[in-house]
């Protein structure tokens, strides 16, 4: 009978479910999950479940959807799972009454290797930055959002067209093997927390990962191809990015930009920032500083997500 660590889980979207599922895979007692309350979303306002909360119906574990962690009902909840270790995988932040009930602590998995990118988008500004290594953290947490003392860490390589969507698949099975690595180390005591300052003393030096603002998803065309082409992937497939094109009537039409690629035009000496260049028929591309990003596919307001050529067929004959 599994009976130690027991575990509560704190998680809400998809990519906490990874993080439970190998927890679960791994004959680890999760005696709780802690999840979002229900929401209402889209057009009709339908309740939503998270990820989280569908995984855990479908496997009976014990659910909880507290609307305020410091409420005395749910500490009660927490004296009664008796947790020896609390594992939090993107989740809200917690109350010092609530990561500080269990004994051996309650860890974070965070998607950068930390000190670098803390904040709530480290997966979209890796991209947008143009790194080319990332990887993920856990960590104790304590009284500053993601400041604590980090007990493991993996590195994984950013692929040169992958888009933050991609990376968060990969990301989220490579910090799914660390959760389990983690919480098996924190029961032998194999395990020895370092400080940030420790990994990184110039502090002048660490990137952030703030939330992502609906002013970072409009294109300023008037920059170099490939801090274009990075915002594009870091923000794909969500919340996307956005551009206006201009039609033969003067009027324009906002698109989110979907797949791109890179391209050059070495007869050209000049390019025109925001100047859309098209066959009408195969291709659509948009000039830079110093070359053009090849839409593949995008989406038209209030339409479908469609490649270039069947956007063309409706809408090439317009195009300015």
């Amino acid at each position: 009978m599994k009976e130690f660590p027991r575990i509560v889980f704190f998680g809400t979207p998809d990519f906490a479910v990874a993080s439970l599922d190998a927890l679960i895979k791994a004959d680890f007692a999760v005696v709780g999950v802690v999840t979002a309350p229900d929401r209402e979303a889209g057009r009709g306002l339908t309740m939503s479940q998270s990820p989280i909360k569908r995984y855990a119906v479908k496997n009976s574990l014990p659910l909880f959807q507290p609307e305020k962690l410091k409420s005395p009902d749910f500490i009660q909840t927490l004296s009664v799972l008796k947790p020896d270790i609390q594992v939090v995988v993107a989740y809200r932040m917690l109350p010092k009454e609530v990561w500080s009930f269990p004994l051996l602590g309650t860890f974070n998995l965070h998607a950068s290797r930390l000190p670098q990118y803390r904040g709530a988008a480290p997966i979209n500004w890796a991209i947008i930055n143009g790194e080319e290594e990332t990887g993920v953290t856990t960590f104790f947490i304590d009284d500053e959002i993601d400041t604590g003392a980090v007990l493991l860490q993996e590195g994984i390589h950013i692929r040169s067209e992958e888009c933050a969507g991609e990376l968060h698949d990969r990301l989220k099975i490579l910090g799914a093997g660390l959760v389990v690595k983690t919480v098996k180390r924190i029961v032998t005591g194999d395990i020895a927390p370092r400080t940030q300052v420790l990994l990184s003393p110039d502090t002048d030096m660490l990137k952030l990962a703030p939330k992502i603002r609906k002013s970072d998803t409009v294109i300023n065309w008037n920059q170099d191809t490939h801090i274009v082409y990075n915002q594009i992937r870091g923000l794909t497939p969500s919340p996307g990015v956005y551009t206006e094109i201009e039609l033969k009537d003067g009027s324009f039409i906002r698109v989110k930009i979907g797949s791109v690629r890179v391209s050059y035009d070495s007869q050209q000496q000049t390019f025109i920032p925001g100047d859309v260049v098209s066959d009408r028929k195969r291709f659509l591309k948009i000039g830079t500083r110093d070359g053009y990003i090849e839409v593949l596919t995008l989406q038209p307001a209030s339409k479908k997500h469609m490649n270039i050529r069947d956007f063309l067929n409706g809408s090439g004959a317009l195009l300015a």
